[in-house]
C-alpha cells in the first residue's frame, strides 16, 4: 500500500512530466517552418523516424504468448493512421503558408469535431455546454480568419488547411476510441504510426513531393520535429494520461497554442495583432468549455495531440 507522501510525488512527477510533454509539444509548427520543407515531406519524416523508437519499444514490451489483438480493432488503429497522417499533413502545410501561431490556434479546435462526429456516430448528445463552447470557438477562428484574409489571402488558405488537419484529427480520435478499447496505447502507437508513415510515404510518391536532398539544417530540423514532437511529447504526455485524470491533461494541453505563440515571437519573428489575440483567447475558451463538458465521450476519451 502506498503512502500519502508516494502518492504525492507520483502526482508531482506526473505533472512535470505532462508540462514537458506540453512544451515539447509548442515547439511542433516550429520545427516545421525550420525545416523548410513541403509539409507532407516533414510529416512523413516526423512519423517514419519517430518508429524507430515506438516499433521496436512495442515488440520489446509485448508479453511473450500475448495473444494479438482482434481484426477490427487492427483495422481501427490503422484507420486512424491514415486520419493522422492526413492531419499532419495538413497542419505542417498550414504552417508553411500562415502562421505558426495562427496554424496551432485553430489546430486545437480538434474537440469540436470530435464532438460532432460523436453525436452523428456514436448518437452522443452534446450538452448546452458543448454549444457554448463551440459558439466561442467558432467566434474565435472568424477573428484569425478575418484578419488573415483581409491581410493576404494566401494567409487565409493556410487558416483552412489548419481547420482541415482539426477535421482530420478528430476523425483520428474517433478511431482511436475504438481501438483503444482492446489495445495497449503503446502497441496502438506502433500500428497507427507505421500506417501513418506508409500512408504519407505514398502520397509523396505519389505527388512528387521530395524526400531528400536537403540542406543539413533541415534535416536536424525534421530529427527535431520527430524526437522532441512525436516521442518526447507524445510519450510524456502518455505517461502523465495514466497518473492524472484525462479532463486535466485535456485541459493541460491547450498550452500547447500559447507556447507556440510566444515561441514564435522572438524565433520565428511573428506578431500576433489585437483581433488575432481575442480570437486565440476565444478559441482556447470554447475548447475548455468543450473539454468540461461533462457528457463527451470522444472529447474526453483522448486528449489532442498536435
Amino acid at each position: 500500500m502506498s503512502r500519502p507522501a508516494d502518492h504525492h510525488i507520483s502526482h508531482t512527477r506526473a505533472y512535470a512530466v505532462l508540462a514537458l510533454g506540453v512544451f515539447a509539444i509548442g515547439w511542433s509548427a516550429l520545427f516545421v517552418r525550420w525545416s523548410a520543407v513541403p509539409g507532407w515531406t516533414s510529416a512523413f519524416w516526423r512519423m517514419a523516424i519517430a518508429q524507430l523508437v515506438f516499433v521496436p519499444w512495442a515488440l520489446g514490451a509485448r508479453p511473450r504468448g500475448a495473444a494479438w489483438p482482434s481484426r477490427a480493432a487492427i483495422t481501427a488503429a490503422m484507420i486512424a493512421g491514415v486520419f493522422f497522417a492526413a492531419d499532419l499533413a495538413l497542419f505542417n502545410t498550414a504552417v508553411m503558408v500562415s502562421s505558426a501561431a495562427n496554424a496551432t490556434l485553430l489546430g486545437t479546435n480538434a474537440p469540436i469535431f470530435v464532438a460532432l462526429g460523436a453525436w452523428l456516430l456514436y448518437r452522443d448528445r452534446p450538452t448546452p455546454s458543448f454549444w457554448v463552447g463551440f459558439g466561442l470557438s467558432f467566434a474565435g477562428m472568424l477573428a484569425i480568419v478575418g484578419m488573415d484574409l483581409l491581410r493576404h489571402p494566401r494567409l487565409g488558405l493556410g487558416d483552412a488547411f489548419a481547420v482541415g488537419g482539426a477535421a482530420c484529427y478528430a476523425g483520428y480520435l474517433l478511431y482511436v476510441r475504438r481501438s483503444r478499447a482492446e489495445i495497449d496505447a503503446l502497441t496502438f502507437s506502433a500500428i497507427s504510426g507505421v500506417t501513418a508513415a506508409a500512408t504519407l510515404l505514398v502520397i509523396c510518391l505519389v505527388i512528387g513531393t521530395p524526400l531528400r536532398g536537403f540542406a543539413a539544417s533541415s534535416w536536424w530540423a525534421l530529427l527535431g520535429l520527430a524526437l522532441v514532437t512525436q516521442v518526447v511529447g507524445h510519450l510524456s504526455v502518455a505517461y502523465s494520461l495514466g497518473r492524472l485524470p484525462v479532463s486535466i491533461t485535456s485541459i493541460a494541453l491547450l498550452g500547447q497554442a500559447p507556447i507556440t505563440a510566444v515561441l514564435a515571437v522572438p524565433l520565428l519573428g511573428e506578431r500576433l495583432s489585437p483581433l488575432q489575440f481575442l480570437g486565440g483567447a476565444l478559441v482556447l475558451a470554447g475548447i475548455y468549455v468543450v473539454n468540461r463538458t461533462p457528457r463527451g465521450g470522444a472529447v474526453e476519451a483522448e486528449p489532442l495531440l498536435e
